[in-house]
């Protein structure tokens, strides 16, 4: 079974199960501030997990492109991936536990579907605890099933609890599914998670629960399921893999790193871990490089975890040997040739993806020449690489240590890693207490660069504050303004919202004037003057189209959109395909006022507003 005919099974089978299959959604979350990527398939879907109405109806699926960099420090072993795309299905206060476990039974095991020997699948359970009880439900379906007691464990939240997805949010306890990977002769009778041969392929996350600002979990109204099935570790099982570098959609990435390399991938564990990372940083990077919002590597937010990807890349090519100049972008273009059917976004941004490769993997040589240098005069004048590693001066604190390995890391982008093998190689030694300063020094950069950039607040729009609603709307009543006095080439490229200002990125080549600002501000405050009604209609992404709406995220919403449109008196002041909320009234908002206009990144430009 080649991975696009996994992909294709699982939809087939969802909706042979009344499900509605939507496309894939952006890499970038909209007006979600609490994470900087799409971690999972639910996170497009917040509003209707949360109570809003999806236009495809209370049962969904799809196959979801996701980004995690959490666990970036596994990458590299058999089953961690920064980019994978996640199959998952949703019923939104519609079937619930038993619908959930016997479908994901059935296309596991059922020769018409996977075919998978049940003597090799193991399941896991919420245990429970304070906060919620044991998951009875769920261990009694699974036991009909046949799973045998020693196969099913009762774990706690860290093993076998979802959510939410940021402070506060849907979240509950989930059941998950496992295969031995290992020497099918050797299958052990009971189940250990924590066995590298079994291996995790199907999440079944039961949104019973509501995290509040206090930390409580209150039940939800609406219970919804939302289950993930990592395409890429599944597609390795069946096809008998225990490595999913293996599979088609690494094996020619790994190729072409030995062609450049001069190595094999299983030459020895160093090298094996070492193109494991070179094939899926570049991966991710193209990935996010290739969304439509426009991301390329920066010091902030989702550019600088591109930057930090190639680079990282960058690295471990240099530990391969990897002498070709630019060749990221050879390893790019593996990338594009094995996701071109299936995502065309990727080819239509392939000039912008090659050319940041490019132009990031030139820049980072040059910062690993000019970090040395910093090492070089951040050290005493007498301290010079030496062959024979010395102890470290005493006039070289832990602490002054720390510091120049947190200056290194900030100021010059060069790794920890790096650094502290540069150090080492002058004689100085990086003790335990140089590396926890530089780490609480880097934590407290991050804590204020995060609350200054992504400007977190409860939830997002999810939680349908009043103010964020506003804004929200303000931010439709602005785009419309935009396009009127810069052009119609302006479009969204992303926002963030929180109840006190909204964060608004959009496409324009150049410097919005003041002159220009005035009148877009002057075009919002005549609209919220005229109190216009906002209403929305469901209609068919050809209708929307054709009505002239305008819609960057229209891909999650599938076949089905909701138009949202400011009017009055027959006066169309907005129209645009989004999931909400908003308010009923442009004249609830107040005064609308821009606070400042600067460049985002290359051909994107960034507001910042308020109401006041």
């Amino acid at each position: 079974m080649t991975g696009n005919e996994l992909r294709q099974k699982y939809l087939d089978f969802f909706k042979s199960k009344g499900h509605a299959i939507l496309p894939s959604a952006s890499l970038i979350p909209e007006n979600d501030p609490s994470v900087l990527f799409t971690t999972a398939g639910m996170h497009p879907l917040v509003p209707y997990l949360m109570g809003e109405k999806h236009p495809e109806g209370v049962r969904l699926a799809n196959s979801q492109k996701c980004i995690r960099t959490t666990d970036i420090d596994e990458v590299g072993d058999a089953t961690h991936h920064t980019f994978f795309e996640m199959l998952g299905n949703w019923s939104l206060g519609d079937y619930f536990k038993k619908e959930a476990i016997e479908w994901s039974w059935e296309f596991l095991t059922s020769k018409e579907w996977l075919g998978l020997d049940k003597n090799r699948l193991a399941v896991s359970v919420f245990v429970g605890d304070d906060d919620a009880p044991f998951d009875d439900d769920a261990y009694t379906l699974w036991k009909n099933l046949g799973v045998s007691e020693k196969r099913i464990a009762r774990l706690p939240k860290k093993n076998n609890w979802w959510g939410p997805a940021g402070a506060t949010g849907p979240c509950g306890p989930d059941t998950e599914m496992f295969y031995w990977s290992g020497d099918p002769a050797k299958i052990p009778e009971s189940f250990n998670d924590d066995h590298i041969s079994w291996v995790e392929i199907w999440n079944d996350v039961f949104m019973q629960f509501n995290k509040d600002e206090e930390g409580k979990y209150i039940l939800l109204s609406q219970k919804n399921v939302d289950t993930g099935m990592g395409l890429e570790r599944t597609l390795a099982v069946v096809s008998g893999l225990s490595d999913n570098y293996k599979t088609e959609f690494f094996n020619g990435i790994i190729r072409k790193i030995e062609e450049l390399s001069g190595k094999k991938y299983e030459e020895n564990n160093e090298i094996t871990r070492a193109m494991r990372i070179v094939a899926d940083h570049l991966k991710a990077a193209t990935f996010i490089m290739g969304d439509d919002k426009g991301v390329t590597p920066s010091n902030t937010d989702q550019g600088y975890v591109v930057r930090r990807l190639i680079r990282r890349a960058v690295r471990f090519g240099k530990q391969l040997c990897i002498a070709k100049p630019l060749w990221t972008a050879e390893i790019s273009e593996v990338v594009l040739a094995i996701y071109a059917e299936i995502y065309p976004e990727l080819i239509q941004n392939k000039e912008k993806i090659l050319k940041e490769l490019s132009a990031e993997e030139e820049k980072f040589i040059k910062t690993l020449s000019a970090g040395q240098k910093k090492i070089e005069a951040s050290l005493s004048p007498s301290i010079s690489p030496s062959p024979s590693p010395s102890p470290a001066p005493p006039e070289h604190t832990s602490e002054e240590i720390g510091k120049i390995l947190f200056k290194l890391r900030t100021e010059s982008g060069f790794p920890l890693d790096q650094a502290i093998e540069e150090l080492e190689k002058r004689g100085i030694d990086v003790d335990d207490e140089a590396k926890e300063f530089q780490n609480i020094e880097f934590k407290k950069h991050q804590n204020l660069s995060r609350t200054a950039s992504a400007g977190k607040f409860k939830g997002g729009l999810a939680d349908g504050g009043e103010e964020t609603k506003k804004l929200h709307t303000a931010s439709h009543l602005m785009l419309a303004a935009m396009r009127q006095v810069l052009g119609e080439h302006v479009h969204q490229k992303g926002s963030n919202i929180t109840p006190e200002r909204l964060r608004f990125d959009f496409s324009h080549p150049e410097k919005v004037t003041a002159g220009q600002l005035a009148k877009i501000e002057k075009l919002v405050n005549e609209t919220i003057t005229a109190d216009a009604t906002v209403s929305f209609q469901e209609m068919s992404l050809g209708e929307a189209k054709n009505a002239g709406a305008e819609g960057v995220f229209e891909s999650k919403y599938g076949e089905k959109v909701k138009v949202y449109t400011a009017e009055k008196d027959g006066i169309v002041y907005s129209k645009e395909i989004c999931g909400g909320p908003h308010v009923e009234h442009t004249g609830v908002l107040g005064h609308f006022k821009i606070q400042k206009e600067e460049s985002s990144s290359a051909g994107v430009r960034r507001i910042k507003a308020i109401l006041e």
